[in-house]
């Protein structure tokens, strides 16, 4: 009985731990409300915004007007991180999300992405394209609420197969907010612009 009575209570903890593991899914509304955080000002109203549904399957929350896609926050990983990005880089963007589901490394994600873009199975925009990261950290964020304070909005623009000699760009910043070139040469090319944090203002 005593054995039985321990195994009852351990099965108890281990489904107590499970069940606060469980991760709280926003609602649409906070979920678009903080994702489209991560775009300029006047493309939000507009945005295309993908998110999660109760039972997390992502999915389209709001069908947008404008070229801004955004993506809400994970809500099974601390903290808020939030994107938006020029629709031509959705089917880039998309592959990404797949191979990732497959249970692909970042490296191989890297290499499968760049041999389908050279076999022209995968197509990147032919033009620059931006991309809007917003992040705070788990005590500046309120998934039931939306709120943020505190958050940090970087930049990146892809230029596919772009190189440090073709932009003048240097491979990494030498002062705060200098703009820099990462991954040149690939389809995956862009420039990277990371503000000051002091200069950051919160939403």
């Amino acid at each position: 009985m005593k054995t039985f009575a321990t195994l009852f209570v351990a099965f108890q903890a281990v489904g107590a731990v499970a069940l606060a593991q469980t991760p709280v899914i926003p609602s649409p509304e906070v979920q678009i409300k903080t994702a489209v955080l991560a775009a300029p000002a006047d493309k939000r109203e507009g945005a295309t915004v993908y998110g999660y549904t109760a039972t997390s399957e992502f999915i389209v929350l709001r069908k947008g007007t404008n070229e801004m896609v955004c993506l809400a926050d994970d809500p099974a990983q601390k903290g808020l991180s939030v994107s938006c990005y020029h629709k031509d880089l959705d089917p880039f963007m998309e592959r990404g999300r797949i191979l990732k589901k497959e249970g692909k490394k970042p490296a191989e994600i890297l290499a499968a992405r760049e041999q389908e873009v050279k076999d022209k199975k995968l197509t990147m925009p032919a033009h620059p394209s931006s991309l809007f990261s917003y992040t705070a950290k788990d005590e500046d964020y309120t998934p039931a609420t939306g709120d943020v304070k505190n958050g940090y909005l970087r930049y990146v623009v892809y230029i596919p197969y772009a190189t440090a000699e073709s932009t003048g760009l240097p491979l990494k910043p030498e002062a705060p907010g200098m703009p820099w070139i990462m991954d040149p040469g690939t389809h995956r090319a862009h420039i990277m612009i990371n503000p000051p944090v002091s200069t950051t203002a919160s939403h």
